[in-house]
């Protein structure tokens, strides 16, 4: 992983792209898609691009949270110098809308028709005060769970559908010289995990008042506690080298055979497929045991910088570009996310990215979509890193999960 000074020393090289009697312009994109499935996503938005003569800038920040493209970003901003472009998840895209940095992209909206076919659960970070400032990229969700179906089948071991179901696979795994569950030690890794586990807990309503509403009660609460004690049983069945690894390299664990589950949203799927894996003969993906019912989601967006006046003609080129329909299905069948546009068919998704969109669909018409407090959609940074600091320390050892449980309701009232 760059450090965030070495990113900010970092040369980056103008992909202009010139067609005969045009002149190139160039979108400076800041974003940390650098995995090779990743990559091999952000090319499609790309080779979209410089089929229009625009050029591509490429700031890639290594960090699959983007915690450090944020410090990167803070950085550039307050030296005046904000790129064209930025990769932002929930409520970070909030945040700098209401310091008021970013362009009003109303007019392509309104042109290309956003609000009959965005979501509204999207559109909530999309706009603000009635202004679209940011364009969605996809649906990601987080509480799925990725499998190798050849170590399954060579331990006796069928999809878990309940808690105890996925304890009794783990300890089958263990027994054979396995490592049962890959995970990279990050705090925004560990808080994925317990996203799905406390959904998988304490049911729906638990992880609204918990993670959207913030009840002290029940952040506090016994289920809480039950929830981090399933965070021990998950602490235990991970092998010893899993600090500070990069989540696809816990992909790879899995891919390898190395591993049996990884609990990881659906962008570990462009690592299955990146490694020419074929989902249901390859690789499993299904909801966290709990959790079927539910989605917790986020969504990348990219939002775009006020360049000091209206918004440029690349900018809204690269808006439009991200929520074509064509632009929306290739880009999500190789990133393993679903369209962020309601109206796009599933005809060219393999399984796992039908079952995404059908799960997404239901989810929202029964109000079980619920923003992952993991990944910035549930509550502002503020909370969402108090929370990390607590579901990292119990992950590592510090605390016990009765004082876990009371660290989380102590840390989120004076985050707020």
């Amino acid at each position: 992983m760059k450090s965030t000074r070495a990113t900010l020393k970092m040369t980056v090289a103008a992909l202009a792209v010139m067609t005969a009697g045009a002149q190139a312009a160039d979108v400076e994109v800041l974003h940390w898609w650098t995995s090779g499935g990743e990559a091999a996503a952000l090319n499609v938005l790309k080779q979209d691009l410089e089929g229009q003569s625009i050029g591509w800038q490429d700031m890639p920040v290594a960090g699959g949270g983007g915690e450090q493209a944020m410090t990167v970003l803070r950085a550039r901003v307050t030296s005046g110098n904000a790129p064209t472009a930025v990769q932002m998840l929930g409520f970070d895209i909030t945040d700098w809308a209401d310091q008021g940095a970013l362009a009003d992209l109303n007019s392509v909206a309104e042109q290309e028709g956003w609000d009959a076919v965005v979501p509204d659960a999207l559109k909530a970070f999309s706009k603000h005060d009635g202004k679209w400032v940011a364009a969605a990229v996809n649906v990601h969700s987080t509480n799925w769970v990725w499998a190798n179906k050849s170590v399954l089948e060579a331990n006796g071991i069928e999809v878990p559908q309940t808690w105890e179901d996925f304890t009794a696979a783990l300890a089958k795994l263990k027994e054979a010289g396995i490592t049962p569950i890959a995970h990279g030690g990050q705090p925004w890794q560990d808080a994925t995990v317990f996203d799905a586990v406390a959904m998988s807990t304490g049911g729906p309503d638990f992880y609204k008042k918990a993670f959207i509403d913030l009840d002290p009660e029940t952040l506090g609460s016994e289920t809480m506690v039950e929830a981090f004690k399933r965070m021990d049983v998950i602490r235990a069945n991970v092998d010893e080298n899993f600090s500070g690894r990069d989540w696809n390299l816990a992909t790879a664990m899995v891919i390898n055979g190395e591993a049996g589950f990884q609990m990881m949203g659906d962008w570990a799927k462009g690592e299955f497929l990146n490694a020419d894996k074929t989902p249901g003969e390859d690789f499993l993906c299904f909801r966290f045991p709990g959790t079927q019912a539910q989605v917790t989601f986020n969504a990348d967006q990219f939002a775009m910088f006020d360049q000091g006046g209206e918004v440029s003609a690349e900018q809204a080129a690269l808006a439009k570009a991200i929520l074509s329909p064509s632009f929306q299905s290739a880009f999500n069948v190789v990133k393993g996310s679903v369209p962020a546009r309601t109206d796009v068919s599933d005809e060219a998704f393999d399984a796992c990215g039908k079952q995404g969109m059908k799960d997404l669909a239901a989810a929202a018409s029964s109000g079980n979509l619920f923003g992952s407090m993991a990944h910035g959609h549930s509550a502002p940074a503020s909370v969402k890193n108090a929370m990390y600091d607590v579901i990292t320390a119990h992950f590592n050892g510090e605390y016990d999960a009765e004082t876990a449980a009371a660290e989380l309701a102590t840390a989120v009232e004076l985050a707020q």
